[in-house]
């Protein structure tokens, strides 16, 4: 197993300790190392990167509008001196979150978990890297499209209770199964209709329809209690007209 990675870090000393750590590690192949965002993106289109080593802070634009940006997004560890980001970054799918100056220790842990993350997907996803790359999700007037397991799920709206998202995958919950896909909370968040779905948490979004209880703190459905996020507190407040 080969993990193609890159590095995007404007200090040129953080790069290169960068690239010491990955040269130690058999199953990285570095495919270059750029000091701007902007500067990898030739290399996204041309070939393909599973890891992105990704510093927050540079000139010409964060790494994590950079990330927001990206389509097809790899595998990313956040490589950072500020750790009040660490909420937004895992709210965008990184996989690990490194905070400078870290040791060598914690770094291979990060990548650890980006390599059990890439067996997985590519137990549950056994295309070639071009079928890989393109299909996502698609949402239809009144249903989903999901691909998983070698196979294409069509699966109704009115069937969906829920969604959670762990890493770079999200689970679908209906009535009578559960499909696990490579996706991303944030864009289905801004595609499902809004009448009919809505975000309580970083990790879930629910059915509106399929709510059974709710208070403050917490969304019942299917018999679960689900979590309603402190970002999120406000917003399914309003929409529901909680009371404290």
């Amino acid at each position: 197993m080969k993990i193609c990675c890159a590095i995007v870090d404007d200090e040129f000393l953080a790069r290169q300790y960068i690239k010491d750590y990955v040269g130690k590690i058999p199953f990285l192949e570095l495919k270059g190392d750029f000091n701007s965002p902007l500067k990898v993106i030739d290399l996204l289109k041309s070939q393909s990167i599973d890891l992105l080593f990704l510093d927050i802070h540079m000139p010409d634009i964060s790494g994590l509008d950079f990330l927001k940006s990206l389509e097809h997004q790899p595998f990313v560890i956040l490589t950072t001196a500020y750790k009040e980001f660490a909420l937004e970054g895992y709210e965008l799918n990184v996989a690990d979150y490194l905070l400078k100056p870290f040791s060598f220790e914690r770094f291979l842990k990060a990548v650890n978990k980006v390599a059990d993350l890439f067996r997985m997907r590519q137990q549950m996803n056994p295309f070639t890297p071009e079928e890989r790359s393109t299909p996502k999700p698609e949402i239809q007037e009144d249903y989903l499209i999901i691909r998983a397991d070698r196979k294409y799920y069509k699966v109704p709206f009115d069937d969906l209770f829920y969604i959670q998202g762990e890493k770079a995958y999200v689970t679908f919950f209906t009535k009578n199964q559960q499909i696990t896909a490579l996706a991303s909370l944030r864009e289905l968040e801004e595609k499902l209709p809004a009448d009919q779905f809505i975000r309580i948490h970083k990790s879930y979004i629910v059915s509106i329809r399929k709510i059974t209880a709710l208070d403050n703190n917490s969304v019942e459905i299917a018999r679960k209690n689900l979590p309603i996020g402190p970002n999120y507190r406000k917003s399914v407040k309003e929409y529901f007209d909680l009371k404290e």
